[in-house]
């Protein structure tokens, strides 16, 4: 089987950047496309003039500069590696449901992602973004950890 597009989903952590190696060799190997993700999610209560007109404010824009650094990041290590990257910064309610619909939209054929490895009552509190993803998603995820 070869992989067409890998999505990359990238959360500015160095557990998450710690994905650019696998998937840039796995890139290489099948001449994959590769898509860097981050989401930044956004809470209808506060961005409620966001969805509502388009409008922003500073926070927002700053959250958005922030996103957009942790994906060049990811963008630079990828070219470090010899591979072009494109980049998408998500928007959304839920990370993992964002990323379930850029794998829908993008054709991404893979996704890999990092695991942060939390367990117990932190897991129930922060939820797996790579459980919620092997469980839903209809393609492969790799999940890498540091």
């Amino acid at each position: 089987m070869t992989y067409q597009h890998i999505l990359v989903p990238v959360d500015g952590s160095e557990t998450a950047l710690a994905v650019v190696n696998h998937a840039a060799a796995l890139a290489k190997t099948f001449n994959s496309k590769v898509t860097v993700v981050q989401v930044m999610t956004l809470d209808p209560y506060i961005a409620s003039e966001y969805f509502a007109a388009g409008q922003s404010n500073q926070l927002i824009e700053r959250a958005r500069s922030f996103i957009q650094d942790n994906i060049d990041k990811a963008k630079q290590q990828f070219e470090a590696e010899g591979v072009e990257v494109e980049t998408r910064l998500l928007e959304g309610e839920s990370i993992h449901l964002a990323i379930a619909e850029a794998v829908e939209t993008l054709k991404a054929d893979l996704v890999v992602i990092s695991s942060h490895g939390r367990s117990g009552i932190k897991k129930l509190i922060l939820g797996s973004v790579a459980q919620n993803l092997i469980t839903e998603l209809k393609v492969p995820v790799l999940v890498v950890k540091k």
